[in-house]
């Protein structure tokens, strides 16, 4: 047996060595041929993601030898400048440990293949004659299948979109695809997401648009379902009879990293709530879907948005970094007003209407420049009754909580009570935990890859569908159109938030989980 451990743990460190060293994903096949037009191709999105992404799609050898890849951009520049510009990108993403992609050692093959298939395209996205000629590009491809991804602003969307189709871009002939990748936002509210469903059905069907979250990419929430679903142990008790609350926590330590213009017109709470926190919160509240059918999973995470209750003022809680331990406040980041109002924080109370749930509130929390940097789902089940405990030397039992770790480590923790070894019956807390790194080896994924690859093959699973869409955002058009103004209360840079989200919960009589506990020792 310590022989089997001692090799397992051999070829687990040669994995963390080179990710690249696998040939290919076990059980996977490749992608069908397409072109992958990239709108935005000298954007942030495709050097730091998209490209990381193609470049390990293609070490576990995921893509068809006929697949092309063009990028169209403002401004002319030969291929070579791009190609240059992206080699050197991604080298630099290599060797910064703090990347989201990060790997000891680059295969070289791996990266010419998606280099040799990268052709830079130019043209205005308002303008006519740029879809003419890509139409032209696209009728010379290898193949007639094509994904267009939308790795631009918001404000291009719809007139990319509406010049697709207008120059016959997304019509699917002769057995081929057509497939529209958008990234978020989808709208600022209810009706702007309206408009933007209404524009993007005009020209395509919806089972062509793919909505991305790329939280939805990471392998920790893909495993969501895994837990609850593939366990006998969870799923009897998730439910309103045991469990006493749920957070769902995402936490940045950084500030706006020079995005205070564009964060000055979304802020915390349009960013993140109605799309990437509720997805989470859709995975740990649907009902068993019958199958992992694309369909199945997203009519039961479009259930539980369906059940929730509009949230209030009373519900919300918001907040803006102010100077501190860990730096200058929002308002002295460039490009931000002097006189913000702009919530860098957000925390929320809410609670989903349905047979499973029915009050049991779900506390949303997510923040810039907080004290640590976590992505976490914490299951919190109800009390035991006390009267057997009461005549031993504890003042309370500890919670059972059991989290989900998301980001930035991966795995699970289960907080319970034991007897403390010695004469006396005494209770003493502990925590079970398992560790992704300490049973699989790590990879260079950046959260895109499942995404992208899933795109080609037509599984729409992980994609967010016009109904949710509109859905999440009627539950919260409320206090995003309120009365009166929400207070954006005051936080120093480097501490948990706002005293305002404590108080949010402690009229529950509950705590949020602390940002600063065992976490690193996980």
């Amino acid at each position: 047996m310590q022989n089997e451990a001692n090799e397992a743990n051999q070829s687990n460190q040669a994995s963390r060595a080179n990710p690249a060293a696998s040939a290919t994903c076990a059980g996977k096949h490749p992608a069908p041929p397409c072109t992958l037009v990239i709108f935005g191709a000298g954007g942030d999105l495709t050097k730091r993601l998209l490209m990381p992404s193609l470049y390990n799609l293609s070490a576990d050898k995921l893509l068809d030898d006929d697949m092309e890849i063009i990028g169209v951009n403002h401004g002319e520049r030969e291929t070579s400048e791009w190609r240059d510009e992206l080699t050197q990108s991604l080298r630099k993403f290599a060797a910064d440990k703090a990347a989201t992609f990060h790997t000891t050692q680059l295969n070289e093959d791996a990266w010419n293949w998606v280099v040799g298939r990268l052709e830079y395209f130019p043209g205005e996205f308002e303008e006519d004659e740029t879809f003419a000629r890509l139409k032209a590009r696209l009728q010379k491809a290898k193949s007639g299948n094509v994904v267009f991804y939308l790795a631009v602003g918001a404000h291009f969307f719809e007139p990319i979109i509406k010049h697709l189709g207008a120059a016959g871009l997304l019509e699917e002939k002769d057995g081929n695809f057509r497939r529209i990748v958008i990234e978020k936002p989808f709208g600022s509210d209810l009706a702007s997401a309206q408009e933007l469903n209404r524009c993007l059905l005009e020209f395509a069907g919806e089972s062509q648009v793919y909505r991305i979250d790329h939280f939805l990419g990471k392998d920790t929430v893909q495993s969501i379902l895994a837990v609850r679903f593939a366990n006998a142990m969870f799923e009897p008790v998730w439910r309103r009879e045991y469990i006493d609350n749920v957070q769902i926590t995402a936490a940045e330590t950084i500030g706006v990293e020079g995005r205070g213009r564009f964060y000055e017109q979304t802020g915390a709470f349009r960013d993140m709530l109605p799309n990437h926190l509720f997805q989470l919160l859709g995975m740990v509240a649907m009902e068993p879907p019958n199958s992992f059918d694309a369909e199945s999973v997203r009519d039961r995470k479009a259930e539980v948005f369906d059940a929730i209750r509009p949230l209030t003022a009373n519900d919300v809680v918001l907040g803006q970094y102010e100077a501190g331990p860990a730096g200058p406040g929002y308002k002295e980041e460039p490009g931000v007003a002097k006189d913000s109002r702009t919530e860098t924080y957000a925390a929320a109370r809410v609670y989903v209407e349905n047979w499973r749930w029915a009050g049991v509130p779900f506390y949303l929390r997510t923040g810039k420049r907080l004290t640590e940097r976590r992505t976490e789902i914490s299951v919190q089940l109800k009390a035991v009754p006390f009267l057997l405990f009461r005549d031993t030397p504890v003042d309370a039992l500890t919670p059972n909580v059991f989290t989900l770790r998301i980001d930035p480590s991966h795995g699970t923790s289960f907080d319970f009570n034991v007897k403390v070894p010695g004469p006396v019956m005494q209770i003493g807390k502990v925590r079970s935990r398992f560790n992704y790194a300490d049973f699989f080896a790590e990879r260079a994924n950046v959260g895109y890859e499942t995404l992208l690859y899933d795109c080609m093959l037509g599984d729409a699973t992980l994609f967010q569908r016009a109904d949710s869409i509109e859905t999440a955002w009627a539950a919260v058009d409320g206090v995003l159109h309120p009365d009166s103004p929400l207070a954006v209360h005051g936080y120093a840079a480097g501490s948990a938030g706002p005293a305002q989200a404590d108080q949010l919960l402690a009229q529950d009589g509950r705590t949020w989980r602390s940002l600063t506990d065992t976490q690193k020792k996980d």
